[in-house]
């Protein structure tokens, strides 16, 4: 007899011994015996104690884990055997779940939409996320796809990226948005953060023990990369700043964290109008780039975009104390959040309080209000404290 006829007979005789068992005798009036329920050792409940008459009475300094009330047992006879816990616990049905995950509406929202697919010939994901933690800080990053994009069926222009030099813990971050004017934005901001965040390791892991010493050598060398890459693609070698502009345009946010034994200090970058924020106090302030206070959106950054430099570059410098979070993203994200005060700002206040999961923070930037149609990129950054725990 082959294995499998064989096991099919053996599985037919045990499924017909089964309702013979029940005929022939009579149900048990213990349930127990039915569905044996694993019962811990213990005296017997019908003997008693010796010892129950001769116990003193607490007083008041006896220890707090023998005044503590015991749990009421309930008789097994009278209870019926529990249900099997189910390994994946209770299903949600799928309009449950497209509530759950439905962007936050803050204030009046957009329009709801069904997001169309983004031409191009390359792959662009509508939405990214990414969060991992080192010794002295909690990371988190997200880049989702604006309504308008959606609507249109346009690429993500915002990048983001993100890396830990593993022999010092410094952290080196990039966000990037591509301007909408030029012909390849993505293209333009993802090599941007991809060149810059190369660039700063390099520096990290050389001579300047976790630091990079060189912020202009940085820039340059992703104006470089975007020149040569408008030169492959328009098959130009001469192709200059000008041509670069018109095709791959592109804002930076571009920094490290240091962690030191007096904390971990904060280097920063911004060349256009992306910028960085910190959470602190409970109060939002701007640190470097971003539109100025009141413009709401309305009014350009008057640096101008990469492939263009700066004439100075001067990195800002400071601590990140804890209780503080620091928000390295673009206009997108820094344009509804304003001076710090409205609705937006108060989401983010209370939302990021403490690290949230990689795909809640993907989420949270999803928000819908009115108005407010760009794509958001953000990086957040928690300090640890000093030995290692999450913040309060």
């Amino acid at each position: 007899m082959e294995w499998s006829n064989w096991r099919h007979s053996e599985k037919r005789q045990k499924r017909q011994k089964r309702p013979e068992r029940l005929e022939q005798g009579t149900p048990p009036e213990d349930p127990r015996e039915q569905y044996p329920v694993r019962q811990p050792p213990g005296p017997d409940p019908t003997t008693k104690d010796p010892t129950t008459e001769d116990r003193p009475q607490h007083g008041p300094h006896d220890a707090v884990d023998d005044l503590a009330p015991q749990p009421a047992v309930s008789s097994p006879a009278a209870d019926p055997a529990p249900e099997p816990a189910s390994e994946l616990g209770p299903l949600t049905a799928p309009h449950d779940l497209a509530q759950l995950w439905a962007p936050l509406k803050v204030g009046e929202p957009t329009v709801a939409l069904e997001p169309t697919p983004p031409s191009g010939l390359s792959y662009r994901p509508d939405i990214v996320c990414d969060g991992w933690s080192t010794p002295a800080l909690h990371v988190r990053l997200a880049s989702v796809r604006g309504y308008q994009h959606r609507f249109d069926g346009r690429p993500r222009e915002d990048d983001a990226a993100v890396a830990c030099d593993r022999n010092t813990g410094t952290v080196a971050f990039a966000v990037a948005d591509g301007v909408s004017d030029a012909q390849q934005p993505h293209i333009g901001s993802q090599l941007a953060c991809r060149s810059a965040i190369d660039e700063m390791l390099s520096q990290v892991r050389g001579d300047g023990a976790g630091y990079v010493e060189n912020w202009d050598r940085l820039l340059y060398t992703v104006h470089w990369q975007l020149v040569e890459q408008t030169r492959r693609i328009l098959h130009r070698p001469k192709a200059g700043p000008q041509e670069t502009a018109g095709l791959l345009a592109t804002t930076l946010v571009a920094g490290t964290a240091t962690p030191t034994e007096s904390g971990v200090f904060i280097h920063v970058i911004s060349v256009g109008d992306s910028g960085a924020w910190q959470i602190k106090h409970e109060n939002v302030h701007r640190l470097v780039g971003g539109k100025p206070d009141g413009a709401d959106g309305l009014v350009s950054s008057a640096v101008e975009p990469l492939p263009y430099l700066p004439n100075v570059i001067r990195p800002l410098t400071f601590a990140l104390e804890q209780d503080t979070v620091l928000l390295v993203g673009t206009d997108g994200f820094g344009d509804p959040l304003g001076d710090g005060t409205g609705a937006v700002a108060r989401l983010f206040r209370m939302r990021l309080r403490s690290p949230v999961p990689p795909l809640g923070f993907a989420h949270l930037l999803d928000f819908s209000r009115e108005t407010f149609d760009d794509d958001r990129t953000l990086i957040a950054l928690w300090p640890r404290d000093k030995e290692g725990g999450e913040r309060s």
